[in-house]
């Protein structure tokens, strides 16, 4: 009672000193006065020396009287640093002092009595006084607040960076509760409100404060005091003091986690703790035991600071953050697992959340490189130490069990295959993976419904056009069939024959390799009128591409055959074979004297009649043989000839060309080849109805068009004939036919006064020889007479044979000319009927539904058509019937990516095909249905840009804005160019286009530098 006593006395004659100071503060009209007023309050806490702590100059007006003796001032100081003295007086040098006085006080005053009061004292009282000032100044005209707000960064600076405050803080809370912890009550509120105080600094600053007080370097000083906090106790014995300032220590990186620096605070953290696991790994050379780490004084202190972080969403951060710290630092799986171990075991085995971060939402939910997932896999899962940086199983399985079921379970769901990013399935797969690796078919008969979602799951990808998907449900399968039967592994992936799998080689590493195409179309000068780059939807397989590399070659420079041309039929069957033999000499002539001699043996007569009759002349016999399902070898050879004779365009062709069609699209080149030659007849078939469709593209379009949506056809044919259709439309679109220019003839009769007559040689041709013939075998019964003849322009001599009538790419283009592009004369007849009742649930068919490849080869045949029919005027025609087909719900919001990446393509084509001056015709006519399709395009691909998960589909959205930008501002160019014209003869000026009044209604297209919405 006496003590209380004694205490409220001090108090009451501190708080007496303390405004008698503030008086004198107020009333002085000079600085010596201010510093005197100071001093005076600081003799009675700081044990120094006047004239050492403020000079000479004022040191020796101080009365000897005032300075007390060293019990006296410790008593003084706790009085008033932990009484209202303090935050009473702070005020006062914080406001008043630092705004009019202190740019006066002499910098050693300044540092050695001024900062005293800041720097001295306890760095808990001081910092919750100093903190507040930051921001909350008051605005009136006694107060500089620049002033006050640059006075207070440079103390806390002083005071917690420079001067380790953090340090000393942790020190000052440790001593407070150890002296009586039952008398301070719990620490909790006062732990919270100082971490919330410390880590709210940067927040407060002012946007033009030091560097020191940025985000990024205030917590990388704050971070270094923490962990040399934590090496500190790790030598310290007291364990009340230690478990508070852990807890001190855990809340403030709960507040960092929060301010998003969770970076910054692992990339500080994870290499002091790992460079700590290898120590102790390095002292055990052998296998560590758990124990090892159980005992260690340092290992327990990280352990319980973690502990002490209660924040799941803090855990999650610096969780997710050490994984990645640890794989930058290429730790082993050993180092690695009981780095992550030290920190967080405590909490995986106490807090049901943190649990539930590992187990659930780094597995299902966030992606990270392989190597993390077996980190995470090995610590939350398994529960035991890796070996030899491999997955190691302990003793207890459940949990092995448990999260196999579980990943199995969301792995095998349709939904999950559509909804999902393809960075997340490739991660989720792996996890399966390995989680499979690590059990045995005891294990997975335990299981509920492992088996059967892991068939499903397979199923599912294996009908997915992606490769990479498709590559996942192979791993898939053969991890499953090791799991069952490990003598009978299961290989549906060729290229894929070890008894092992590389995840991190064969699914993370191919994610996101997008195959960009640029579509062109070229003019007879070469000279490009549109492209735009985009993303082929069309990458089902890798021997689709080779495919198609390979048409290309024999396409591009095709040319279509003089119909007056005379063909020796019987010769193309040489073509099959003659296709084959790369390395023959086109330049030597053949001669039947150069027969080796085993052609001379004997051979059965039979084997020529037999070949005899495989040699196709004419069409009808090529459908005959394709007829013929029972004889392989015929129909293989019929298929090896069609697209030679196909192209040679007999006159028969017109009336079998249907039929011919029809067979080729229904053969089954697996039933007629042996295996592994699959493909090339399989290219052979297709390249004949691609000759087909370019000889006569309305008979077999007929054709196509009716067997496309038949009961009869299996989806990989509905494929095969989109996939023709296809190239179909690029070879008529790329083709030049040779015309004769039509030139007036000359006359009939000639004229006598030519110059020479037509029987004598011409200039460039020597004159008439005669040849003197001698010798035994000759009669000279007649004379005869040779010349020698000048080749014709453009003719070419080959090997030792002259051969006439070649035809060549240089002719002379006066007598000449390039027909181009004939493909939008087919337009409508390879269009119009398949995007007829493509919604139609038929028997076989269900395009909206369970066809979905399907599906999105139709929508992107429409934007090959749309591209090869650009710029002309049935590309206008058919782009609103395509739109319409575009903007059906069930396409362009499809739940597959594969038909939305179609929808994209197609939209992209038709901004590619049209021509602004349409544009603007249709809307001068009043065609508002253009413009709102146009829009639509617009606002579909800024939400597919926004939302979409797949990434090549946000590529591809991006793309198609920009080619709507384009296409807006050459349409506004071509408003410009009509207003102009037109302000000559008429009453409209320039940008006064007479449009229709609804016009208005639709805001759509938004026109660069034009005052007209389109």
């Amino acid at each position: 009672m006496a003590e209380a006593e004694s205490k409220q006395t001090l108090e009451t004659k501190l708080l007496d000193k303390v405004g008698e100071a503030i008086s004198s503060i107020n009333d002085a009209k000079r600085v010596d006065q201010v510093i005197f007023a100071v001093h005076s309050v600081a003799l009675l806490i700081f044990p120094v020396d006047p004239a050492a702590r403020i000079g000479d100059k004022y040191g020796e007006k101080v009365p000897s009287s005032l300075v007390c003796s060293a019990d006296e001032i410790n008593d003084w100081s706790q009085t008033f640093y932990r009484g209202v003295a303090f935050p009473t007086f702070a005020r006062v040098l914080l406001l008043d002092v630092a705004s009019d006085w202190l740019s006066c006080f002499p910098v050693s005053v300044q540092k050695h009595l001024y900062d005293l009061f800041f720097l001295d004292g306890p760095v808990v009282e001081v910092v919750q006084v100093l903190v507040p000032f930051l921001h909350h100044v008051e605005k009136n005209a006694s107060v500089d607040a620049n002033s006050v707000q640059t006075n207070v960064e440079r103390l806390l600076i002083l005071c917690l960076l420079e001067n380790a405050g953090v340090l000393k803080m942790t020190k000052e809370i440790g001593d407070y509760y150890q002296e009586d912890s039952s008398r301070n009550g719990n620490p909790k509120a006062l732990l919270s409100r100082l971490s919330q105080i410390l880590t709210s600094i940067p927040d407060k600053a002012r946007l033009k404060a030091p560097p020191l007080l940025s985000s990024h370097l205030y917590f990388q000083h704050i971070t270094n005091q923490l962990l040399q906090i934590l090496d500190d106790r790790a030598s310290c014995n007291e364990a009340n003091s230690t478990d508070i300032v852990l807890s001190f220590v855990g809340e403030i990186f709960s507040r960092i986690c929060r301010r998003g620096l969770s970076d910054l605070l692992l990339s500080k953290v994870t290499p002091h703790v790992l460079a700590h696991v290898r120590r102790l790994l390095n002292s055990k050379k052998g296998s560590v035991e758990i124990e090892t780490f159980q005992l260690d004084p340092t290992s327990q202190i990280w352990s319980k600071t973690m502990e002490a972080v209660t924040d799941p969403y803090a855990v999650e951060k610096m969780a997710e953050q050490l994984l990645h710290q640890l794989y930058a630092e290429h730790a082993s799986d050993v180092e690695a697992f009981w780095t992550i171990w030290t920190l967080f075991h405590r909490n995986i085995k106490h807090q049901a959340s943190v649990r539930s971060i590992f187990v659930d939402k780094f597995l299902l939910w966030k992606v990270f490189p392989i190597r993390c997932l077996r980190w995470i896999l090995q610590f939350s899962v398994l529960e035991c130490p890796p070996i030899s940086d491999t997955l190691a199983k302990g003793d207890i399985t459940q949990g092995l069990l448990e999260t196999t079921q579980r990943i199995a379970s969301v792995w095998s769901k349709v939904e999950f295959l559509q909804s999902v990013p393809l960075e997340q399935q490739a991660y989720i797969t792996a996890a399966l993976g390995l989680c499979l690796e690590n059990m045995s078919r005891e294990e997975l008969d335990r299981t509920k419904d492992v088996m059967h979602n892991i068939l499903h799951g397979v199923s599912c990808r294996l009908e997915n056009p992606g490769d990479l998907v498709r590559k996942m449900a192979s791993s898939i399968a053969f991890m499953f069939s090791k799991v069952i039967d490990p003598k009978n592994l299961l290989y549906l992936d060729d290229s894929f024959t070890g008894n092992a799998i590389d995840w991190e080689s064969e699914l993370q590493t191919g994610v996101g390799r997008v195959r960009p195409i640029t579509s062109s179309m070229e003019n007879g000068d070469g000279e490009t009128k549109t492209s735009a780059s985009i993303t082929d939807v069309d990458d089902s397989s890798h021997r689709n591409k080779e495919k198609k590399d390979r048409k290309s070659k024999d396409i591009a420079n095709f040319v279509l055959a003089d119909p007056d041309e005379i063909v020796d039929l019987a010769t193309l069957n040489c073509g099959a074979e003659s296709d084959k033999d790369d390395g023959s000499d086109d330049n030597a002539s053949v001669s039947s004297d150069n027969s080796s001699v085993t052609s001379l043996e004997p051979y059965d007569l039979l084997d020529d009649d037999k070949d005899l009759g495989k040699q196709f002349t004419h069409l009808v016999d090529v459908v005959g043989a394709l007829r013929k399902t029972n004889d392989a070898d015929g129909v293989e050879k019929a298929i090896y000839v069609a697209e030679k004779l196909v192209r040679a365009s007999p006159d028969e062709l017109t009336h079998i060309a249907g039929d011919l069609a029809r067979i080729l699209v229904q053969v089954r080149c697996s039933d007629i080849t042996v295996e592994g030659e699959e493909d090339s007849a399989e290219e052979k078939r297709q390249r004949a109805l691609i000759a087909l469709l370019v000889t006569r593209p309305f008979e077999s379009l007929e054709t196509l068009n009716s067997v496309l949506y038949s009961p009869n056809v299996d989806v990989s044919q509905r494929i095969m004939i989109l996939d023709v259709m296809s190239e179909a439309a690029r070879e008529l679109a790329n083709t030049r036919t040779l015309k004769p220019k039509h030139q007036a003839r000359g006359p009939l009769i000639s004229n006598i006064s030519d110059p020479q007559p037509w029987y004598l040689p011409s200039d460039a041709s020597t004159p008439w020889k005669k040849v003197e013939e001698t010798g035994s075998f000759h009669l000279n019964w007649a004379n005869r007479y040779e010349r020698e003849l000048q080749p014709k322009p453009g003719q070419t001599k080959k090997g030792k044979t002259r051969r006439w009538s070649l035809r060549s790419g240089d002719r002379d283009q006066n007598s000449t000319d390039w027909s181009q592009n004939r493909f939008p004369l087919y337009a409508a007849a390879f269009m119009l009927p398949a995007m007829k009742e493509f919604d139609k649930k038929r028997h076989g068919v269900d395009l909206l539904g369970r066809d979905f490849v399907v599906l999105g080869k139709l929508v992107h045949m429409l934007g090959v058509c749309m591209q090869c029919a650009s710029m002309h005027p049935e590309a206008s025609a058919l782009a609103l019937s395509l739109l319409d087909l575009l903007q059906r719900r069930e396409v362009c919001n499809h739940p597959e990516a594969y038909v939305r990446r179609a929808v994209l393509f197609a939209a992209s084509s038709v901004l590619i095909a049209l021509h602004p001056s349409y544009i603007v015709s249709a809307l001068a006519e009043g065609n508002f249905e253009l413009a709102r399709a146009l829009e639509w395009i617009r606002t579909w691909a800024l939400r597919i840009a926004d939302s979409d998960i797949d990434r090549d589909c946000y590529s591809m959205a991006l793309s198609c804005l920009q080619l709507h930008a384009e296409m807006a501002l050459q349409t506004s160019r071509a408003l410009e160019s009509t207003g102009g014209n037109s302000s000559s003869s008429s009453s409209m000026g320039p940008m006064n286009i007479s449009l229709p009044s609804g016009i208005s209604k639709l805001t759509s297209i938004k026109l660069p530098s034009s005052n007209v919405h389109i």
